[in-house]
């Protein structure tokens, strides 16, 4: 069996003082934690907020600063500082960590996608711990994760992890705001997020130097499970707090359970970054094909198409009934689609000169965004 990978997100609440810049105390027992981990043969990829917590006494702010150019400001200079506080504190341990600077349009574009994955792959490989942030110096409202919550989900998914910890200062999710509601009950295990958990949650930061609130974390922990990651949330303190948690004794909320599986890489791409250029609609006999046998979209089951698009592009497949049932990355263009829809496998190869029948291979089309490979 392999190790077992673990995302370990920590939070601006988690690693700042009162003051709201960064606490070295605080950074430096979550490394100890962290290297408690690596001694029992997990690997960890660190997400870690921060940046703008210890960059911005150096800009001169006597606070955390609220304007867009001061955070930005702040995390530029912050960036750096964080990673050296983290790489000297590791270095105790003998551990080697790197730095990765994220942003949205990394994950929409494929290629940039899945270089992120072969890097993370080749540092865990070497025994390095990757430190993920938002490049929050560069990042503008269209190309950010919203708060390091969707970052850390996403690169659960993407490397495979087995487990993402989302450290906070609540020990836990609640039916209510604990801090002032003092009968909020907390959820010991959530086996999925419903919407009603949605709906009842509140986002706001519990914390003035956090910009995640409970919602974000359930909504991060929701795309965690539909890619196979189990979750929790929580807090905890001292060195043995992650190997509490992943033993199951961790203070806080335990998401997913057995039904929880793996989605792809590829397949990961195509429900969650992609962008749709088009749709294929598709017959009664093709729908039941790829729903409820597992096969791929043939051009015998499309009955028409809506928009342009070339090879490569992700497209919506709809019912007859107009109802969204998948996504999936096409391997005719829509002109092709357009000569060979309604006709047999050998008959569209034959007039398009293609060597492979599927129009939609199975392997790249995802069901409703949340189809798991057994």
């Amino acid at each position: 069996m392999g190790r077992k990978r673990i995302v370990v997100k920590i939070g601006s609440s988690s690693l700042t003082n009162t003051k709201g810049g960064l606490s070295t105390r605080k950074l430096t027992e979550h490394v100890a934690a962290i290297a408690k981990l690596r001694e029992q043969g997990y690997e960890v990829i660190l997400i870690s907020s921060g940046a703008v917590a210890a960059g911005f006494g150096y800009l001169g702010y006597p606070a955390r600063p609220v304007t867009v150019a001061g955070k930005q400001a702040a995390a530029a200079v912050g960036q750096g500082l964080l990673v050296q506080a983290y790489t000297e504190a590791f270095k105790q341990y003998n551990v080697i960590t790197s730095q990765l600077l994220l942003t949205r349009d990394v994950f929409i574009n494929q290629e940039q996608y899945s270089n992120v994955y072969n890097t993370l792959a080749e540092l865990l490989k070497r025994s390095v711990i990757p430190i993920i942030n938002e490049n929050d110096s560069v990042a503008i409202d269209e190309l950010t994760f919203g708060d390091n919550d969707m970052l850390s989900a996403l690169v659960s998914g993407l490397i495979n992890a087995d487990f993402l910890i989302l450290l906070t200062d609540i020990n836990g999710l609640y039916n209510g705001n604990p801090k002032t509601m003092p009968l909020a009950k907390r959820y010991d295990i959530l086996p999925e997020i419903t919407e009603a958990i949605l709906q009842q949650t509140n986002n706001d930061s519990n914390s003035k130097f956090g910009t995640g609130g409970m919602k974000s974390k359930l909504m991060a922990s929701q795309t965690a499970l539909s890619l196979g990651v189990h979750v929790f949330v929580g807090s905890g303190s001292g060195e043995e707090k992650l190997l509490d948690i992943v033993n199951g004794t961790g203070d806080g909320t335990y998401i997913g359970d057995d039904h929880t599986q793996s989605l792809r890489k590829q397949k990961q791409w195509i429900a969650f970054h992609s962008s749709i250029a088009g749709k294929i609609i598709i017959d009664h006999g093709a729908e039941q094909a790829i729903t409820h046998a597992g096969k791929s979209l043939l051009p015998a089951g499309i009955s028409h198409i809506e928009g342009s698009f070339d090879t490569g592009a992700v497209v919506e497949i709809t019912n007859m009934d107009g109802q969204t049932i998948a996504k999936g990355q096409v391997n005719y263009s829509s002109d092709d689609i357009l000569l060979i829809k309604g006709k047999l496998s050998s008959e569209a190869m034959r007039q398009t000169n293609r060597p492979r029948p599927e129009v939609i291979h199975r392997d790249r089309l995802v069901l409703s965004l949340k189809e798991v490979i057994q």
